[in-house]
């Protein structure tokens, strides 16, 4: 924030009083040649501003839009709502854009994903089965593109790389499954093309949804989430995604809700043509107890899941796919941790714990996890009231923000590069629509590289 600089006091008013001298018409020339001088050296001013582009005139401080969905009903359709926030890349403070929040598109949206290109926005409405296609305006602002069904019934979580857009629903599509008599998930892939103006382009936004991928072991437009054998009738509920930055594998986390307590699993897949997924050898893989959020390294090298029910993380390998569990994993959390972040250009992990309202803070050494602060003593970092959803910045991997569904609230920090240390933003915790549920961002101007005029 810049302060302006409190106006001089005359000399008048300073020194000593002098005798008012009486106006002489001979100090008219020097009045008016000094006001020559004054527009003359405006003029300059002026010209140098326009060579220099002057940056505080030409530049924006904003460094990123930050996507929250909130998922309790508004307006007059009853749709969710999305704030949309921009950061101050000084200050790190977040604020709403003028026009908004916009509109959902649909019911209880409960997932956010952006497309590679930062030119589209992905919605999950979950009552209503749908993803919706908000192109995203230089600006920031959305405007509705295009709405398709899910594959499967209540889609839950969401990811997106340059090729797919994978979406995991809670119940598979079949007649049988409905809350009154559940069955387990399933998940589906949305292949992505590049789209455009010219003719031959698939549709003009720059990013274009195509048909679902088909399974074809089911005849169907999805991937069932269950076991076999003697578990093959237990109901998965599954709970997060994540692809690797490789495009190569994705994972879904869901647990066993038949047996008690409940058995947490990843189930992996490879990523075919098309977007058609191959169950991996080795999966599902054991993960605890009720496996609550996902995420991975930038190199696709290591895979992270926290445990809501059990207050840890557990870490694993994903050499070839596969996933192996690290030394010394699982890693102490906080209680009910639901999400968690890896920054993507420094060596450090952020985990939500919704009960105790904290972030943890990890160093990344060989994959295993580091508490900031000693083993005994942790750091953590206040938000709102259980934080569901967390982002970092995509511009300079330099903030750090969370959803709190409790606090109807997003919390903004700033990211050490060096440290890890977190620093509460100016004014933060920020005002959001009611029980906000997910997080999504993208650099100013869509291009990664921080300020831009």
């Amino acid at each position: 924030m810049k302060f302006k600089r409190s106006s001089q006091r005359s000399q008048n008013q300073d020194g000593p009083v002098r005798d008012f001298q009486p106006f002489r018409p001979a100090k008219t020339g020097r009045l008016r040649s000094g006001v020559g001088l004054l527009l003359v050296s405006a003029a300059g001013l002026v010209a140098a501003c326009l060579v220099t582009a002057c940056s505080q005139i030409t530049q924006t401080l904003t460094v990123d839009f930050v996507y929250v969905a909130s998922s309790k009903a508004a307006g007059a359709n009853n749709y969710g709502e999305i704030n949309v926030f921009e950061i101050n890349s000084e200050s790190g403070m977040m604020r709403q854009i003028p026009t908004s929040p916009f509109p959902s598109g649909g019911r209880d949206p409960v997932a956010e994903a952006v497309s590679a290109d930062y030119g589209s926005l992905f919605v999950a409405n979950q009552d209503d089965n749908s993803i919706v296609q908000f192109v995203i305006g230089t600006d920031g602002k959305l405007y509705p593109y295009n709405t398709v069904n899910t594959p499967g019934i209540f889609p839950l979580a969401m990811a997106a790389n340059k090729s797919n857009l994978f979406i995991v629903d809670l119940y598979q599509p079949l007649p049988i499954c409905s809350d009154a008599d559940p069955c387990s998930g399933s998940i589906g892939v949305f292949p992505l093309s590049a789209g455009g103006s010219s003719s031959s382009a698939p549709c003009t936004a720059t990013t274009c949804i195509g048909s679902p991928a088909v399974n074809s072991a089911v005849n169907g437009q999805y991937w069932p989430l269950t076991l076999s054998g003697a578990k093959a009738a237990d109901i998965i509920v599954p709970t997060a995604v994540n692809v690797l930055a490789s495009g190569t594998y994705v994972y879904v986390t869901a647990y066993d809700s038949s047996v008690t307590p409940h058995l947490g699993y990843v189930f992996g897949f490879s990523v075919g043509s098309g977007g058609v997924l191959t169950p991996l050898s080795g999966s599902p893989y054991a993960a605890g107890v009720q496996p609550s959020g996902i995420a991975s390294d930038p190199t696709s090298t290591y895979v992270y899941v926290t445990d809501f029910a059990s207050g840890n993380v557990r870490g694993y390998s994903a050499a070839s796919g596969n996933l192996t569990p690290l030394a010394g994993s699982p890693f102490r959390a906080g209680s009910q941790p639901s999400a968690i972040v890896v920054d993507p250009s420094y060596p450090y992990a952020y985990v939500a714990n919704s009960q105790d309202a904290t972030i943890e803070a990890y160093s990344i050494s060989n994959g295993a996890l580091n508490f900031l602060g000693s083993s005994s003593s942790p750091t953590t970092y206040a938000t709102g009231l259980q934080p569901v959803a967390m982002g970092i910045d995509p511009s300079t991997n330099h903030f750090l923000y969370t959803a709190n569904f409790l606090g109807n609230n997003v919390s903004g920090f700033e990211l050490s590069t060096t440290a890890g240390t977190l620093l509460v933003s100016q004014l933060s915790p920020y005002p959001s629509n009611d029980n906000p549920t997910a997080v999504a961002a993208i650099p100013h101007n869509g291009t990664g590289g921080g300020i831009q005029p």
